[in-house]
């Protein structure tokens, strides 16, 4: 970290407030070497820390910078290593807070961005959403705010951001855990006042965690990214140890290749077992409901739903 980058990051966070032109100067700084190295982005949380009233200009300068270190930082690009990602929650952590608006947009961007982040940071950034969703108040960086005593508009779309967020539990599809947040949620809200917008989502997503498609192959680890970007690189893989490579980590691909489908590869058949409600998942469901203790709209709108998709109506 620069002298200069030091010197500007600690005068903001000693004033308690930081102007555009200090914003600018960071930026320029911060960026000198086409990266922001971790002493820049600990220097950034200090700050972020020592600010009372963000500026909308300042909050989108520390989303991105902070965002970029954790994703764009280390290779592979997109994803965050289990350091960076415990690092991560421990800054947020740092002011005894559960979160700043700022930080919780910054959560919710990595989340919707990230090709893929360690559980350590999954499993916080959920307990976030909830506690923020459950009791935090005050506006919310993308619009509307965040109210303790009903679920807002807001909220809604930090919800559905998180939920279906590239590097969330099931890409493009809802986990069991986030389908068990969402009743938590409806269940401690009063739904009365709650935003229309949340009894759609959680329609949707509690249907989509029952019935929905969710392809196992979109998603990878770090690792597994990390093993395939060598692979690639070797530029010294023969043919052969090629193509012995592609056995063990694809079986189906030589049939997929020359011709021959492998039955067990049939989209339209795992698409069609995954709409089923299994007993299982109706188990699961009937134990959602009755933590809640009766059937409220909510419920019965999701059962409507669930019968209408599977022909039971």
């Amino acid at each position: 970290m620069s002298m200069h980058f030091a010197d500007i990051a600690r005068d903001a966070a000693t004033d308690g407030g930081i102007c555009p032109d200090e914003i600018l100067a960071m930026r320029h700084a911060g960026w000198a070497d086409g990266k922001m190295t971790r002493a820049e982005a600990q220097a950034i949380f200090a700050a972020e820390h020592a600010t009372e009233n963000p500026t909308a200009q300042w909050s989108d300068f520390f989303v991105e910078a902070i965002q970029q270190h954790v994703l764009e930082g280390s290779e592979p690009r997109g994803y965050a290593s289990e350091e960076e990602a415990r690092w991560l929650v421990s800054q947020v952590k740092a002011d005894g807070r559960v979160c700043s608006m700022t930080e919780l947009e910054l959560l919710t961007r990595i989340i919707e961005k990230a090709k893929n982040v360690p559980e350590v940071l999954k499993d916080y950034v959920l307990e976030v959403i909830e506690a923020e969703v459950l009791t935090g108040t005050g506006p919310t960086r993308d619009g509307g705010g965040l109210s303790d005593t009903h679920v807002t508009a807001a909220e809604c779309k930090l919800l559905r951001r998180v939920v279906f967020g590239q590097a969330s539990d099931r890409p493009a599809a809802v986990s069991r855990r986030e389908a068990e947040m969402l009743f938590r949620i409806k269940d401690a809200s009063g739904q009365a006042a709650n935003a229309p917008e949340f009894k759609r989502l959680f329609v949707q997503a509690v249907g989509n965690y029952l019935m929905g498609f969710a392809n196992g192959a979109g998603q990878i680890s770090r690792e597994r990214q990390m093993e395939l970007d060598a692979f690639i690189a070797d530029n010294k893989a023969s043919v052969g140890r090629f193509m012995g490579e592609m056995a063990i980590a694809a079986p189906n691909a030589f049939g997929m290749v020359f011709g021959k489908r492998d039955k067990s590869d049939d989209r339209e058949g795992q698409v069609a077992a995954d709409a089923a409600v299994t007993r299982p998942e109706q188990e699961w469901l009937d134990t959602q409901i009755e933590l809640g203790g009766k059937v409220d709209a909510y419920d019965q709108a999701l059962l409507e739903f669930i019968a209408e998709e599977t022909g039971r109506a």
